[in-house]
């Protein structure tokens, strides 16, 4: 792989991170909701379904997983009722409006709500085909015929670690503007709006063949 072909790539890769999709909206989502912290770990969830989807299709398994309708068809309906069960939620808390934990309950550890933000945001990307589908066909084109493993994985760690810079600047601006957004009114308003693009999301992925 020359360098060439690999500043091309992580270019293509970048612009691809920044484009707004399921991700883009659990991150948000959980930031809002979660502050820094839950944004982060989100982040960490979805940049660690990069590497495993990414790896996959850098050593063939990809290729195997999408030739299997079968199998294939189930991630997609996996992802498409997940995204609907995370717009469900957002719906509702707009509805309601932000509750308030109560006093006498026994707030959740650090670690705790991590794992949880960690696991969303992994959820959300490993039930999305599409993300499999970009590895298997975007990774090819900028390698030579006999490449070796390791340049495909560095290409799909490449873009895995572009993703996690770009939702961690997000998560961070976010927190900057935090305490305007966490107003009840504004909160129940981006509840909504989110829930709607999730659902939005959830039929396009739904309607894709």
């Amino acid at each position: 792989m020359t360098p060439t072909a690999y500043g091309t790539f992580a270019v293509f890769a970048l612009l691809l991170a920044l484009a707004p999709g399921p991700d883009f909206a659990v991150v948000v989502k959980n930031a809002l909701v979660g502050g820094r912290r839950a944004g982060f770990w989100t982040g960490v969830g979805i940049t660690a379904s990069n590497v495993v989807q990414g790896t996959a299709a850098a050593v063939g398994v990809g290729a195997l997983i999408v030739a299997s309708q079968p199998v294939f068809e189930g991630i997609r309906w996996a992802g498409v009722a997940y995204l609907c069960w995370l717009a469900v939620h957002a719906l509702h808390s707009a509805w309601r409006g932000p509750e308030d934990a109560p006093g006498d309950a026994p707030a959740p550890s650090g670690r705790a709500r991590a794992v949880v933000r960690l696991r969303q945001g992994f959820l959300s990307n490993i039930t999305n085909p599409k993300v499999l589908v970009f590895y298997l066909s975007v990774l090819p084109q900028f390698l030579h015929p006999g490449s070796a493993v390791t340049d495909a994985l560095a290409l799909a760690y490449t873009h895995a670690v572009l993703g996690l810079i770009w939702l961690t600047v997000l998560v961070v601006a976010l927190h900057s503007v935090r305490g305007w957004l966490a107003r009840r009114r504004v909160r129940r308003s981006l509840d909504a709006v989110t829930g709607a693009v999730l659902l939005g999301l959830a039929g396009k992925l739904a309607a894709e063949a």
